[in-house]
């Protein structure tokens, strides 16, 4: 590839990267479909996708600084003395985040072959962004949306890491599958996002890490400057992206995204249809 088509590319990536990943749209589903439009036509791969989601989650580590101290200083101050109650609810959502990581990792594990390749197909991924978006067009109309993340327990947030765990399926969305989850389990909009950014944290570092690790000195596509460049851009992008979002679900809800999703779904049934894409790059 042209290393002035690579840095290009890469910038690109790197914005579409920070615009989704914390919106129920798939972060994924989005860097795929991109990829077969940009010059090269290349797919950029689930390494460089997973190494740039570092910046992302940079930048949930920024945005929720406060609430991560809490629930980290919370939970480690449990193994030396007694808690007020404050601190046992924090250092409980804190097991429960270690916990709801767990289906994420080992799943991920288990098919890393076929999310690698097969579940790639952008015929997958489109029909994956129509029928979730529908699920969670219906989550956001008959959920009951009366519970904060202070009524997080142990069954709902081991379903909350289930749900997390389809977001391994390109176009299903992390934050898409844990947010209609807390709403047919009738938390509110905003608890629903807010608890989906910090269950992310560690799958997300701890995948980019093994992916940078994994890969270094090959960067798939795009070499280490480029990625780089990418990582660096969708942290920028991505905290600017959460603050609009978690004030756009709180007054409008999230049938935007369903109108969206279901558009983007067809729209690439179409273009898969008449032969204008490859399904595999």
């Amino acid at each position: 590839m042209n290393p002035a088509t690579a840095w290009l590319e890469a910038a690109i990536l790197g914005i579409i990267q920070g615009l989704t990943e914390f919106l129920p749209v798939s972060s994924s589903a989005h860097l795929r479909i991109a990829g077969a439009f940009l010059p090269s036509g290349t797919d950029p791969g689930a390494a460089f996708t997973a190494i740039i989601q570092i910046g992302t989650e940079a930048a949930v580590l920024l945005y929720f600084r406060k609430d991560i101290w809490r629930i980290a200083t919370a939970w480690l101050g449990q193994f030396f003395g007694r808690q007020a109650t404050q601190d046992a609810d924090n250092a409980r959502i804190g097991w429960l985040v270690i916990i709801g990581t767990l289906p994420i990792v080992v799943l991920g594990l288990l098919f890393k072959d076929a999310i690698e390749t097969s579940l790639r197909n952008l015929w997958f991924t489109a029909f994956s962004l129509i029928g979730f978006g529908i699920l969670l067009g219906i989550a956001d109309r008959v959920g009951r949306r009366r519970w904060g993340i202070d009524r997080l327990g142990w069954g709902s947030g081991i379903a909350f890491g289930f749900a997390q765990a389809m977001a391994l399926l390109p176009g299903v969305s992390r934050s898409g599958g844990t947010i209609t989850a807390g709403l047919f389990m009738g938390f509110t909009r905003e608890a629903a996002a807010r608890y989906s950014f910090l269950l992310a944290i560690p799958a997300v570092l701890a995948s980019g890490l093994y992916q940078l690790f994994k890969t270094w000195g090959q960067f798939g596509p795009y070499g280490p400057g480029p990625t780089l460049l990418a990582t660096a851009i969708s942290f920028v992008v991505g905290y600017a992206s959460i603050v609009g979002f978690l004030k756009l679900v709180s007054t409008r809800g999230y049938m935007v995204f369903v109108v969206y999703r279901v558009l983007l779904g067809s729209a690439l049934i179409a273009l898969l249809s008449q032969g204008r894409i490859a399904p595999l790059g």
